[in-house]
């Protein structure tokens, strides 16, 4: 990954979770929270139900007391008339009361005529619960609560019922009446549905803040960051550029002192042997042919420093222009490997400023090493020319791509350099490299031949 990459990871991995965990967060808090309203609800509606029907009871027995107060425990006359009482007091579509004595016989049951006179005792509903046996037991403990599953009068369906019960020990009887559940279920029901639309609809709205929120701060912080690295990049930029223009100003500096100083003091030197030699016919044979050895290394070495001295700074780039400098490269280069070579520069302008003038020249100077070092070429072509004012240069050989490079080895500082003198003017560098060869293509702006206060900038 590029740093440009890592650097939009780093920033936008961050705030992704957490705007996303603070989303969830806040969903979480919301539905627990309704959630809880809802618990609180239903149970608010279960004690008021088990109100209810404790008052209704209560109204039953009232209805009743005169007359079971005045009964004795054998009193079938009374027994009788409190059982009708009790059949009346029907309320709503599945509201009665009814009546079991100690043993499970129903003694009223004003919806469902046909359990009246039989045992019920050993009744288990679809959850296993003994229903007349724990409606006994709860009554005769002193009345209270019990749920249990019942069919209800009114759809024949079963559903969750609980009822309130309370004994009349004179008589063994236990009086009753209860509610059914499914209603309070459906409004709960209702509820967690309402609740669930009322998160998603919270949801949308946190998501509809906070995603533009983040995506503020981010392109903020974003912007702020590029900037820098933007400046940062430039001063960079200028630093190199500054690095490189010492270079060259040095390598002037030594390629004229080489020239123009060293050189020719070793030419004076060689040409002051090459008179002593001819002064000295008379002498011995030895002496003849110390000087003329001297003379021979002389010559050598006054060849190799301006072998230096051309490759310091070739003197053809300063008095001819880019492309006699490039040619004087290419033929040394042929002559000096044997390379097939083939060059076109008649279309190229040479109106480039000169650090671009030098950043093309050195290009193709590493280029040509680079082939001689490794590639094994043995035919080598550069082209140079002008197309919309732009300046391209292109070097292509038949030789070992870079993709015979080890495995895993970086890319060299050559080419490092290469791409830093191109990248400075605002310019590019392509190399497309592969078994068959390598092509290597460079294209500057047009600002690389114009002011060059403009280099750098988008041409």
């Amino acid at each position: 990954m590029t740093f440009r990459q890592k650097l939009l990871v780093l920033a936008i991995v961050p705030l992704i979770v957490v705007t996303v965990c603070v989303t969830l967060f806040l969903t979480w808090q919301s539905t627990r929270l309704a959630q809880s309203n809802i618990d609180a609800f239903q149970e608010n509606m279960l004690k008021s139900k088990e109100a209810e029907i404790a008052n209704l009871t209560s109204v039953a027995l009232s209805a009743i007391q005169s007359i079971y107060d005045q009964a004795s425990p054998t009193d079938e006359l009374a027994k009788s008339r409190v059982a009708q009482i009790l059949a009346s007091l029907d309320y709503g579509k599945d509201g009665y009361f009814f009546v079991y004595d100690y043993d499970g016989n129903n003694v009223v049951h004003p919806r469902q005529l046909f359990r009246h006179g039989k045992n019920w005792l050993e009744l288990v509903d679809s959850d296993g619960d003994r229903v007349i046996s724990e409606l006994i037991r709860t009554a005769r403990d002193g009345g209270g609560l019990h749920q249990y599953k019942w069919q209800k009068p009114s759809t024949g369906a079963t559903a969750d019922k609980i009822s309130y019960v309370l004994a009349l020990p004179k008589w063994n009887w236990i009086l009753g009446t209860g509610v059914y559940l499914d209603d309070v279920y459906a409004q709960t029901k209702a509820a967690n549905v309402a609740m669930q639309e009322r998160t998603r609809e919270s949801f949308a709205i946190v998501a509809l803040v906070a995603v533009p929120a983040v995506l503020v701060v981010f392109s903020t912080c974003l912007y702020v960051t590029f900037d820098e690295r933007k400046m940062a990049d430039g001063l960079l930029k200028k630093l190199t550029q500054r690095v490189i223009d010492t270079q060259e100003t040095e390598r002037s500096r030594l390629a004229r002192e080489l020239h123009d100083g060293i050189s020719q003091e070793l030419l004076g030197v060689r040409f002051a042997m090459e008179l002593a030699g001819r002064r000295t016919t008379d002498a011995t044979a030895d002496l003849k042919s110390a000087i003329d050895e001297s003379v021979k290394a002389l010559s050598n070495t006054i060849r190799e420093i301006r072998s230096i001295s051309h490759d310091l700074r070739p003197r053809a780039l300063d008095d001819m222009g880019l492309t006699a400098a490039i040619k004087n490269l290419a033929e040394k280069f042929a002559a000096r490997t044997g390379v097939e070579l083939s060059l076109d520069m008649q279309q190229f302008i040479d109106d480039l400023v000169p650090p671009a003038r030098t950043a093309i020249f050195r290009v193709a100077q590493e280029a040509l090493n680079n082939v001689e070092r490794h590639s094994k070429a043995t035919r080598l072509q550069i082209k140079l020319w002008t197309a919309k004012g732009r300046a391209r240069m292109e070097i292509s050989d038949n030789g070992r791509g870079l993709g015979s490079r080890p495995s895993g080895q970086a890319e060299g500082l050559g080419l490092q350099n290469m791409r830093e003198r191109v990248a400075h003017f605002g310019g590019l560098m392509i190399i497309d490299s592969g078994d068959d060869g390598t092509n290597l293509l460079v294209m500057l702006p047009k600002s690389a031949g114009g002011d060059p206060s403009l280099i750098g900038k988008a041409a």
